[in-house]
């Protein structure tokens, strides 16, 4: 049984996450990890913390690549990680870390999930989830507010100052590289189901690396 990387890429307040949670439902039980690109951003525990607000997290200079890829090659190889934590109200890493287990198919999930070529070329499946700009501003408003301590007035100003023009930049342009795309991601359960059937094909070795056997599909 071969392990496979799949990405799920996609704007912020897209449904990435609940992409991969659908994935996973579709799957035997324990045979998928999800890896969040959210835990590693950088440390910026070094900047002073009001400069910490001003910080570009939708910038691919704000992650970890090297520890990314590190982590990435060693759950290929089968081995657990120690997966960072990031305290998203002080942007700094914790000391703290979470144990990730290997599995056969290691779900990297993120707004720069197709983004680095290294980790691409390693992906047997990429999936790029769209949704509606209002809807994944909704989300974020909600999220930032609840979750990460922000008014209203920050979220707003993030977003048009860094969010929106890095997923313009960035995020979206990297959605040519998906093998399937996903819109509205609480509707599409025969593309989630689709791509789940073709990476336990692959695990099974039932199909090649590369996802030969599921079609390019926008669904």
């Amino acid at each position: 049984m071969r392990r496979v990387l799949v990405g799920i890429a996609g704007g912020t307040g897209s449904g990435k996450t609940t992409v991969a949670r659908k994935i996973m439902a579709h799957l035997p039980r324990d045979s998928a990890v999800i890896m969040d690109l959210d835990s590693y951003y950088l440390d910026n525990s070094d900047v002073p913390p009001d400069e910490r607000k001003q910080f570009n997290f939708d910038h691919p200079d704000a992650f970890d690549w090297p520890l990314v890829n590190r982590h990435v090659d060693a759950l290929l190889a089968g081995h657990a990680v120690d997966k960072p934590l990031y305290n998203f109200v002080e942007s700094v890493r914790m000391v703290e870390v979470t144990p990730l287990p290997s599995a056969p198919i290691i779900i990297l999930e993120g707004i720069m999930a197709l983004h680095d070529a290294a980790l691409r070329d390693r992906m047997t499946a990429k999936v790029f989830v769209d949704n509606d700009a209002d809807v994944r501003l909704g989300r974020r408003l909600v999220r930032d507010i609840h979750e990460r301590g922000r008014s209203v007035d920050q979220v707003l100003d993030q977003y048009f100052r860094t969010v929106r023009p890095m997923h313009l930049q960035y995020v979206w342009p990297s959605r040519r590289h998906a093998d399937v795309v996903i819109p509205n991601e609480g509707l599409n359960d025969v593309a989630v189901a689709m791509v789940a059937a073709g990476l336990r094909a692959a695990v099974e070795g039932r199909a090649e690396p590369g996802m030969g056997s599921l079609p390019p599909v926008e669904g």
